[in-house]
């Protein structure tokens, strides 16, 4: 999931075997999807089980097994969607399966009660999956989405062993307790709106800006921990290799909590740490953590490229023998290419800066070395 590939579908027109393939003049760029598919209302999805909004935001931020139970394959597709986004600005890094059938390659492995079921949200329409998903820790069973202005009867929480086969009753069925106390005042804002019929788009945009901030409050304590990570940029020598990010240590994070935890920006109580500490266990945290590193990793190599530029590289290599000046110029060579290759956050006046540096240096050196480094590409 997230890849973007450029194709061409043939048509009813286009005879067998003589269709050509199109030379494309420009490269097709292959890129990633940074949100994932939008849906529309997650109010309507979750208008069955609305009263558990924040449990099920729990559960897809930590990157339980989920399951969907839904009449339609449009319906379980809408409300996995949903469940989805719920978290962002966060990615959810598990997989999903908004529509998940019988044949399925995976059906083995995810029906099978010999193993946990792995970190992944299934959409289902087919009642047989009642009783072969029954082992998984959470179900959400959802009726008929209905139209504006129509709120099917909000339920309790069930027990999983209450699940049955031909029930069609919409509920969440699980043994789950939330870390957090649920919000009453997005509860009794969605409940007046449905009592004053205000329309499906408006309700959704109240619960996408609810999930929102409460993903904004959990996620700031994070990545004002993580920005402390970074090393100072004074400690960044342009003849050193860049220094490497302070190591993630979970209890030092948990100390922060308690002056600059999510209590600064949410009204919500409960137990925040006890959340956390489940979080940093999961493919959600991982998967976040391991594009932030990579993120201030090439912020790193960026600003050991400036520093680089900011040196009079000339004034150097009168100190230093032909070998190391060589030397340096194939490292400089590197580093552009690497700069290229990992689309790194350098300003293109730097780029051109280091050019520069490159052609002086390799022009100062005796004529039989600048005609090899001249036809030395960057490797």
């Amino acid at each position: 999931m997230g890849v973007v590939m450029k194709v061409r579908i043939p048509t009813c027109h286009d005879k067998p075997g003589t269709t050509q393939i199109v030379q494309l003049t420009q490269q097709v760029v292959i890129g990633y999807i940074k949100k994932y598919f939008y849906c529309a209302s997650p109010f309507r999805c979750f208008c069955p089980v609305f009263l558990h909004s924040q449990m099920l935001w729990e559960l897809v931020l930590l990157g339980e097994p989920l399951v969907v139970m839904a009449p339609s394959p449009s319906e379980s597709s809408e409300t996995v969607l949903a469940l989805v986004n719920c978290i962002s600005p966060l990615k959810y890094f598990s997989d999903f399966r908004p529509y998940f059938t019988i044949h399925d390659s995976e059906f083995k492995e995810y029906t099978t009660r010999t193993q946990a079921p792995p970190s992944v949200i299934l959409g289902v329409t087919n009642p047989f999956f009642a009783k072969t998903l029954q082992h998984w820790p959470h179900i959400i069973r959802i009726g008929d989405l209905k139209p504006t202005g129509e709120i099917p009867k909000q339920v309790k929480v069930k027990k999983l062993k209450n699940l049955k086969t031909l029930d069609s009753k919409p509920g969440v069925y699980t043994s789950y307790k939330p870390y957090l106390n649920r919000d009453e005042e997005i509860i009794k804002q969605l409940q007046k709106g449905v009592q004053q019929k205000r329309p499906s788009e408006a309700q959704s945009v109240i619960l996408r800006r609810y999930f929102l901030e409460l993903t904004q409050s959990f996620i700031i304590p994070l990545e004002r921990y993580v920005a402390s990570l970074m090393p100072l940029q004074k400690s960044i020598s342009p003849w050193k290799s860049p220094p490497q990010l302070r190591q993630f240590l979970p209890e030092e994070f948990m100390k922060t909590l308690e002056k600059t935890g999510p209590q600064l920006t949410s009204r919500i109580k409960g137990d925040w740490i006890g959340l956390y500490r489940h979080f940093l266990k999961s493919p959600n945290f991982d998967g976040w953590f391991k594009t932030r590193r990579k993120e201030m990793t090439q912020k790193l190599e960026a600003l050991h490229l400036e520093a680089l530029c900011e040196e009079d590289l000339l004034l150097w290599i009168q100190k230093h023998t032909e070998v190391e000046t060589v030397d340096l110029v194939l490292k400089l060579k590197n580093k552009l290419l690497q700069a290229d290759r990992e689309h790194l956050p350098v300003k293109p006046d730097t780029m051109e800066k280091l050019r520069t540096h490159i052609d002086a240096i390799i022009l100062a050196l005796p004529e039989d070395l600048q005609g090899i480094l001249l036809k030395t590409g960057m490797t």
